[in-house]
Parts: C-alpha cells; structure tokens; sequence
C-alpha cells in the first residue's frame, strides 16, 4: 500500500510565502455547497408532497344572470321615417319613456282619418248586419203565417171534399129512387096500355099514366145530372186541395229561399264586420307603434339609428339599452374533455380585468385579487367555438364582487378541483391525463366514486 505521507511536501515547502495556497487548503465552500444542494432536495422533496388544488382555467366575461337583465337591441316593429328624439346617448330612460317617434312610409297609411273611416264602414256593416238580421226575424214570421193558413186551407179544402163526396153519396140514393119509380111507372104504363088494348081501360086512363112515366123518367135524368154535378164537385174539391198544398208550398219555399239568402247575406256581413274590426285593431296598434318606448328601466348605450329623416325597416335595430337593474354572472368556456368535471354549485375563483391580482394557481386560498363564484348553469350543446358555455353566479359566502364591474368585462377563472400532491400534479401535467374525474361522497367521508366502486369491487 503506497504511503502518500512520505511523499507528501507538506514540510517541505515554506507556507508563508504562498497564502494562496493557505487559502485553498483552508477553504470550505464545497461543503457549504453540498450542504445547500441537501437541503433544496430535500425542501424540493417535501414540497413534492404538498397539497395542490387541480383546477380549469378559462377566460371568460361579465354578464348579467337572468336574460331580461342582459343588455337588449330595440326594434322597429313596423317601417317608418325618424322624426324627432327623445334621447341621447348615456340617459336614464323609465320602462313606457319615449325614445323616439316616427312617421308612416307606406301609402296604405297615409290617411290622417284612417282609424275614423274605418270606424264608420265598421258602423255600417254591423247595421247592414242587424238589418239582414230583422229580415230573417220577418221572414220567420211571414213563413210561419204561411204554415197557419196553409194548414187553414188545407183543412178547409177537406171540409169541402168531404161535403162533396157526402152530396154525390146523396144524389147517388135520389137517383137510385128516381130510376125504381121510373121502372114501376113505365110497368104501370104497360099494364095500363094493355087494359087499354083489352077495352078495360080508357084513354085518357092511358094518357094519364103516360104522362106519370114521362114525368119519372124526367126526373131520373136529373138526378142523374145532380149526381153527376156532385161527382164533379168532388174532383174539384180534390183539385184545389191540391191546389192549395202546392200554393203554400211554394210560398213557403220562396220565403225560406229569401230567409237563407238573407242569412248568407248577414253572415257575409259579419265576415266583413270581423275583418273591419280586425284592421281597425291592427291601425290603432299601428298607431301606437309611432312611438318607440323603452321596455324597462335602463340606460341608452348606443343609438345605432341617427338623424332626422332616416327611414328604418320593420325590426330594424335603432337602440341599445342596459337595463338598470341586474345580477352580475360569469360566463365562461370550458373544454369538452373539462365538461365531466363539471357540476352546479362548484366552486369557481375569478380574476376580473383591471383588478390587481396576485394568483398562486394550485393555492387559491393564498392567492389575493380572486373573488368567490359558484357553478350555476352549465350549457347541454356545444358552442360555436367548440366549447361549452359555463354561467357563474356569486358565491354568497365569499367577498362581494365590486361594484364597478360592468356588464362585457373580461375575466380570467379557476374551477376548483380535487387536492392532490405535487409530484402528481407534475406527473399529470407531464403524461398529459386530464385531472382526476373524482367527486367526494354525499356522506362527506371525501372518498372518490372511483374508490368507492373500486373497494365495492374488492369485497365482492
């Protein structure tokens, strides 16, 4: 084994001469550096094992919470000509306060008489109505007189009919009679003529009896003619029961032909009525539109529309107004693989722009600057810009978000996440995996779903 101490020129050499080498020899920054070296790894590696929150960040902008808060464009609800404003630009204007008026463009609405012209021909329809309505009420009337003495008539006709066929059954018995008196005189006669040929009786005996037959054959044959005068009587009696039925008939039929073509008329008018009631509404609520209002209390912003004498279209924006009450939120974006870790009443910190802010991302309660938010909505569709739209409401619980914050200001926001370590936050950053999808317990023991599903795996 080599002896370095017999080599070594430590006496050998005068030290006083060389003081740099005293300083060398006695110098002890190696170990002071070593030392230091230690302890950062050592810092470094407690440190590693600190808790850190995971979050999301996104930029984002302030906004109003319920949608009839966030600013609004009024519109022309019908085309016009600008004739006088009734602001400007950074006035207070009341819910029903005049914006601006305007004067008609088209033709069809030029008339200054217009709403009191169309009253009047609304007027006279309905007249025209009640009119056709008293028709119809008398032709009721006259049809059912109609009926009454149709039904008279007819019972009349009938009486006559059956006072005809009770003569003819009359006359037809006194012709029965006046044909057997006429047989048993024209017998009589012939016995007669033979006790006359026979000398038994005379001739005027002869003549007599002559004259007794004439006289019963005369009286058959008028009979016969009232019989048949009766029977006549009867067709007639029928002819004009049937005459009459057909006469009241077409009465009847001409006054329900001029009942339903009053009806039509009158129901023809009332189409008209509803129409002119339907314009004159659609004139006067046209009227109404000369004048644009605000919808609610607000501040004009920004009058798009300028000048007097500018022609605007229908729904053509002339105004816009920030309504003067509203609840500040946050709308942020977030990405599609964030969106699971998402849900209402998370925890959100933002930074707004021009607050002075000292942010420690993975220690938001160190950081100064933030303010408190909570998840209130979280959008079920996809944006144009490929990222879901996420609303935030104040936390109640944290400070108050400052007053001066205006409605389109920018943001910058945390949704807070799961604790984890240091090093595996690295770990993650570095093989790139998307923050734990974990979720703590409603119980509150702070296990993750994933934990609890994986522990129920283990003791099945």
């Amino acid at each position: 084994m080599l002896n370095i101490s017999v080599n070594s020129v430590r006496d050998k050499i005068d030290r006083t001469k060389y003081s740099a080498l005293n300083l060398v020899e006695n110098k002890v920054s190696g170990r002071v550096f070593l030392r230091i070296i230690s302890f950062t790894l050592i810092a470094v590696v407690i440190i590693m094992f600190f808790p850190w929150t995971q979050n999301i960040n996104s930029g984002g902008n302030v906004t109003a919470l319920r949608p009839d808060q966030r600013p609004q464009t009024i519109h022309s609800i019908i085309a016009g000509r600008i004739e006088k404003w009734y602001v400007q630009e950074g006035d207070f204007v009341a819910k029903g306060d005049t914006i601006l008026f305007i004067s008609e463009v088209k033709d069809n609405y030029f008339d200054p008489q217009l709403l009191s012209r169309t009253q009047e021909q609304l007027k006279a329809k309905e007249m025209a109505v009640k009119s056709y309505m008293e028709k119809v009420k008398a032709l009721d009337n006259q049809i059912d007189a109609l009926a009454t003495t149709s039904d008279l008539k007819l019972e009349q006709a009938k009486n006559k009919l059956k006072q005809a066929h009770l003569k003819v059954q009359s006359d037809s018995i006194g012709y029965e009679a006046a044909i057997t008196n006429y047989n048993i005189a024209k017998e009589q006669y012939g016995r007669q003529e033979q006790l006359y040929n026979d000398g038994l009786k005379s001739l005027t005996d002869l003549e007599k009896r002559k004259l007794t037959l004439q006289k019963a054959q005369a009286d058959m044959i008028s009979y016969e003619n009232k019989l048949l005068s009766s029977k006549n009587d009867v067709i007639n009696a029928k002819v004009e029961l049937t005459s009459i039925r057909t006469k009241y008939r077409e009465s009847i039929a001409k006054a329900e032909s001029d009942k339903y073509s009053a009806m039509s008329n009158m129901y023809d008018a009332e189409t008209t009525v509803s129409k002119l009631q339907n314009q004159y509404m659609n004139y006067s609520v046209r009227t109404g539109m000369y004048y644009i209002t605000a919808p609610q209390n607000g501040y004009v912003t920004k009058a798009i529309q300028t000048g007097i004498g500018e022609t605007i279209k229908e729904g053509a924006s002339i105004v816009s107004i920030m309504p003067s009450d509203y609840t500040l939120a946050v709308e942020m974006y977030v990405r599609p693989i964030d969106l699971p870790l998402l849900e209402k009443g998370q925890p959100v910190r933002i930074q707004f722009d021009g607050w002075p802010a000292v942010v420690f991302s993975g220690w938001p309660n160190t950081s100064y600057g933030t303010y408190g938010g909570k998840v209130y909505a979280i959008d079920n569709f996809i944006s144009p810009n490929g990222k879901y739209r996420v609303l935030v409401e104040p936390d109640p619980e944290d400070h108050e978000w400052p007053k001066a914050i205006r409605v389109g200001a920018g943001t910058r926001n945390m949704v807070l996440l799961k604790d984890v370590p240091i090093w595996y936050e690295l770990w993650r950053q570095i093989n790139g995996f998307p923050p734990d999808y974990y979720k703590a317990n409603q119980s509150g023991a702070g296990t993750s779903d994933k934990s609890s599903k994986a522990s129920d795996k283990s003791k099945k």
